[in-house]
């Protein structure tokens, strides 16, 4: 089972694990990066818990499935602990599963999924390739690179000799037809062979005439291949023939740029240390008037400090000023000013007439109040008269 690192081990593709959890008929609705990214920590976490113990038991061994209100520590040292017991390194603290996702995740689910296939017998079935069309299109050999039976007989056999260096280890196969085939051609050569010598009384120009009306019908063709091993050895040729030329150039070139490159460098180096020689006296009147600036700097910013201390002050003192004249002036003004005994003097009049107003109310609202008890008496007079009359 392979999986690959992309980065800082934050994103993995986990294209096998997804293929072996298909064929362990794990039918959950997952992506093909869920375990790769952090986007829901809870969610992933439980989904992986769950499928550890669910590839656990399927590679024979009892384990519970954990449910969300579990310890997520219990459950993580329950699984690592399984894949010890299978045999497994752990080079990393089980702190790096809480998340649910990430490298380690991913390592663990794909030892587990290893485990399960193989508790299973699971086998890979041989691929099956898909049928070519008979409109394919087929290359017609020209003149230039004419093929003829001697031809090909001759790359077959050059062919077999490169089968023979590169050493492959495949046996011939040897079929009962082929035997039978060989064994009739030897009996019937057996049995056409002359008594005499066999002369020929053909003629060279016709012959060769014959050759040349016959060689054209003769071309072959090759139909295109790609899972033909030949072509790609021949592909790999040449592509390593053209690196290699283009290489012995490149490499010319980068060697000239490497020796102007280490000759810049060596003159900007002497030049540097002739600069700095001349430059010495400079650099240390430069540092001791650094020195004596930072001084300065340092006594203007005690001063500053003190003068707006001082100002402060000032402002303060400025402000209470500022108020006691404001608070004379108000003062004076009251004093000079006639103006208030003129209104007290009005208002001293007003009251007075009001005074006399009331008083005259009041002596009115007396003599109403002795009329209306004269005559409460006189009405209490004449009644007490005629209940005397009456009683008599």
């Amino acid at each position: 089972m392979s999986w690959t690192t992309l980065g800082n081990g934050s994103l993995l593709i986990i294209t096998d694990l997804m293929v072996t959890l298909i064929f362990c008929h794990f039918t959950a609705p997952l992506s093909r990066h869920y375990f790769a990214i952090a986007t829901n920590p809870g969610a992933q976490f439980y989904m992986f818990t769950s499928l550890s113990a669910w590839l656990i038991q399927l590679s024979g061994r009892q384990f519970n499935i954990p449910q969300e209100r579990d310890d997520p520590n219990a459950t993580i040292s329950s699984i690592l602990e399984v894949i010890r017991e299978l045999g497994h390194s752990l080079n990393f603290s089980p702190a790096k599963l809480k998340q649910g996702c990430g490298e380690y995740c991913i390592y663990v689910l794909d030892r587990l999924a290893d485990e399960a296939l193989k508790r299973q017998h699971f086998k890979w079935a041989r691929p099956i390739y898909p049928q070519e069309e008979e409109d394919e299109e087929t290359i017609v050999v020209d003149d230039a690179a004419e093929l003829t039976l001697d031809k090909l007989e001759d790359e077959d056999a050059v062919i077999d000799e490169m089968d023979n260096d590169d050493d492959f280890e495949e046996e011939p196969m040897m079929r009962l037809d082929d035997l039978q085939s060989l064994n009739q051609a030897k009996l019937k050569e057996t049995c056409s062979k002359p008594e005499n010598i066999l002369e020929s009384h053909t003629d060279f120009a016709d012959w060769k005439l014959e050759v040349e009306r016959v060689t054209p019908q003769l071309k072959v063709m090759i139909r295109t291949d790609n899972k033909d091993w030949r072509l790609h050895v021949d592909q790999m040729h040449q592509h390593k023939s053209s690196i290699e030329n283009s290489m012995s150039e490149t490499k010319s070139y980068l060697t000239q740029l490497q020796d102007e490159i280490t000759h810049t460098l060596e003159k900007i180096a002497s030049r540097e240390k002739y600069v700095n020689k001349q430059l010495d006296h400079a650099l240390v009147d430069y540092r001791a008037i650094q020195d004596q600036l930072a001084e300065i700097k340092e006594r203007y910013r005690q001063a500053s400090g003190g003068l707006t201390e001082r100002s402060r002050t000032l402002a303060e003192v400025t402000e209470e000023l500022e108020k006691v004249k404001s608070d004379m002036e108000e003062r004076g003004n009251t004093m000079t000013d006639g103006a208030p005994l003129v209104k007290i003097k009005q208002v001293l009049q007003q009251l007075k007439k009001e005074c006399a107003q009331m008083d005259v109310r009041i002596g009115v609202v007396e003599h109403v109040l002795l009329q209306a008890k004269l005559k409460d008496k006189n009405i209490q007079n004449k009644q007490a008269h005629t209940v005397e009359s009456q009683e008599f």
